[in-house]
């Protein structure tokens, strides 16, 4: 087994992966198929399924839907509370708060993981996100709202690293992407109809129910966690040790640039044009800050680096994690704009637009059923990347034709087509990252993937906003006559103003030069997707088939009964990594 370390530093196994792009220094069939490692020298547990297993399973499942629903459920729930609480400008912060802290956080959580083991980090991301929910509905304020959303995204930022890690503990590689399909089948629901759940509950009951509906299923996962994930991790150390080897400086830096420019695309557009100062300092500050990351994480100044370059300098993780930024970024941006054009251009009520985006979620669930399924069944990973985004490029290229005049069978056929692609390859990510990596590795891959993903899906809305505003406002200029009107939509402002209830308000000649520049200023957007889908098919062509491992090895896996090891969490000695090998690059 390799040997993991208390800090989440890497060992000789990960030196010998790296070097080889293999997880055990194997190397790459001349064939053209899958790199195969040498045999493991000790003997790896079996996959267990008893009831412990089913149980840990549906509770991270449980908190993955919730922290996914939570991040669209105040879409629709919003004006109903700003009514309520008031809180002007500040308004903004109820959403990004979450995002902020969930995206900012990740990569830490992997770095506590290894440190204290699985157990309490994940009961207490769980535990954060229930409490955030309740003081969230108990808020008389909006100051009071926006900090109960902070926690809620500190926990759930733990629980989306935390849930990846746990499977991967539990699941050999080669297993891995059937559960993780589960987990995003789960996490897609609760995107979707995070949405509609929060129009239901505004209209026939408080919008406090929008968070108070977290205590009971968060109750539930919170108490399945805390009877059935017994885990073994390292007690050797101290707690005064195990708080030297947590990278704080590299926290803050990581952090602190995150927030800089998450904020700066928060007011991208919606507050501030993108070509302004505010948005501007903020977004070049923080990817300065992240330069300065890289160099930190490579020095000595930090012997237990919270993102080690290693995890970087293979080929296929460092590709694999851009093909998850870039799944990200199209999935959100499909996802978003899509409901643009229902609303905008065939004039549906966001709960109609909502019912017509189902076809996007409903063929993600099976399609990611079937990634992960192939993956475990082949052994492979590639092919199905392959498959997915050219999915992906040709749905995006028939999203141009859709225009007013488009029947219901033509946008719910180009719906399945890119849909499918992005559901193929969800499952197959993160397995495609541990690869070549040890599996003493697992815990702080998982969670830089997470950011990965994350910071994607961020950029996801950004981009498209700003390529949809900016090609509406030239347009504008020669194809809406009313110059009220063209003042009003411009400036960023046509984004928010593509829904049914403003169309009515328009007279018929106008309302047909606004949906005209509106299908054109899609068609844009879409063109430029087809774009970032197309990167993604050419990046697959660089990463290696690395065998799947079929044996677990893992010190983090369920604690045996038989040995008596029941509710106990197993200490073992382990050496501590050489902070010289850590920091190869």
């Amino acid at each position: 087994m390799p040997a993991g370390t208390a800090s989440g530093g890497s060992t000789a196994t990960s030196q010998e992966a790296r070097d080889s792009d293999g997880p055990t220094g194997g190397s790459e069939s001349p064939t053209g198929g899958p790199t195969t490692p040498a045999k493991s020298a000790g003997a790896a547990p079996a996959l267990n399924r008893d009831l412990r297993f089913w149980a840990i399973l549906l509770a991270i499942g449980f908190s993955g839907l919730l922290s996914a629903l939570e991040a669209t459920i105040t879409s629709t729930a919003l004006p109903t509370v700003i009514a309520e609480l008031g809180g002007g400008d500040l308004y903004i912060w109820a959403v990004n708060g979450y995002f902020l802290a969930m995206t900012s956080l990740q990569p830490m959580f992997g770095q506590l993981a290894n440190v204290f083991g699985r157990r309490w980090p994940t009961i207490c991301a769980t535990a954060a996100f229930v409490l955030g929910s309740g003081i969230c509905g108990g808020a008389t304020g909006m100051g009071t709202l926006i900090a109960g959303r902070v926690v809620q995204g500190i926990g759930a930022g733990g629980i989306n690293v935390l849930v990846e890690i746990i499977i991967c503990d539990l699941v050999p590689l080669r297993e891995r992407g059937t559960y993780f399909a589960i987990i995003f089948g789960l996490v897609a629901i609760g995107t979707a109809l995070g949405p509609f759940f929060g129009g239901l509950i505004v209209t026939y009951s408080s919008w406090r129910w929008v968070f108070y509906l977290n205590l009971p299923v968060g109750g539930l996962a919170l108490l399945l966690l805390l009877v059935f994930l017994n885990v073994k991790h390292n007690r050797e150390k101290t707690l005064a040790t195990r708080l030297t080897t947590i990278d704080w400086v590299g926290n803050v830096i990581f952090v602190s640039s995150i927030c800089s420019i998450l904020i700066a695309l928060s007011w991208a557009g919606a507050i501030h044009p993108w070509s302004s100062y505010q948005v501007l300092t903020p977004l070049i500050v923080g990817f300065a800050g992240l330069v300065g990351f890289v160099f930190f994480e490579a020095s000595a100044l930090a012997p237990y680096p919270t993102v080690p370059l290693h995890l970087l300098s293979n080929r296929t993780s460092a590709i694999v994690f851009f093909l998850t930024l870039m799944h990200s970024i199209v999935t959100m941006w499909a996802i978003y704009f899509l409901p643009i054009y229902f609303q905008g251009v065939l004039g549906s009520t966001p709960s109609r637009s909502g019912v017509q985006l189902l076809p996007t979620i409903l063929i993600l669930i099976p399609f990611a059923a079937a990634g992960g399924a192939l993956m475990s069944k082949l052994g492979r990973y590639r092919p199905i990347h392959q498959a997915g985004y050219a999915l992906m490029v040709l749905g995006f290229g028939l999203f141009t034709i859709l225009d007013e005049n488009s029947n219901t069978g033509t946008w719910v056929g180009l719906q399945i087509v890119e849909s499918a692609g992005a559901g193929l390859i969800a499952p197959t990510l993160l397995p495609a990252v541990m690869a070549p990596l040890a599996e003493s590795d697992t815990a702080l891959a998982a969670a830089t993937w997470a950011f990965f993903r994350s910071f994607g899906l961020t950029w996801g809305t950004a981009i498209p906003a700003a390529i949809f505003n900016n090609r509406f406002d030239q347009l504008a200029e020669t194809e809406i006559t009313d110059p009220v009107l063209r003042s009003r939509l411009t400036g960023g402002r046509a984004y928010e103003s593509a829904t049914a209830a403003f169309r009515s308000t328009l007279p018929e000649a106008t309302r047909n030069e606004f949906t005209r520049v509106l299908e054109m200023s899609l068609q844009r957007t879409w063109q430029v997707a087809i774009g970032f889908a197309a990167l993604g098919f050419l990046l697959v062509f660089l990463e290696k088939e690395v065998h799947l491992r079929q044996e677990l090895e893992t010190e983090f896996g369920m604690v045996d009964k038989k040995n008596g090891e029941e509710n106990v969490e197993e200490a073992k000695e382990v050496k501590d990594p050489d902070p010289q090998k850590q920091n190869t690059t």
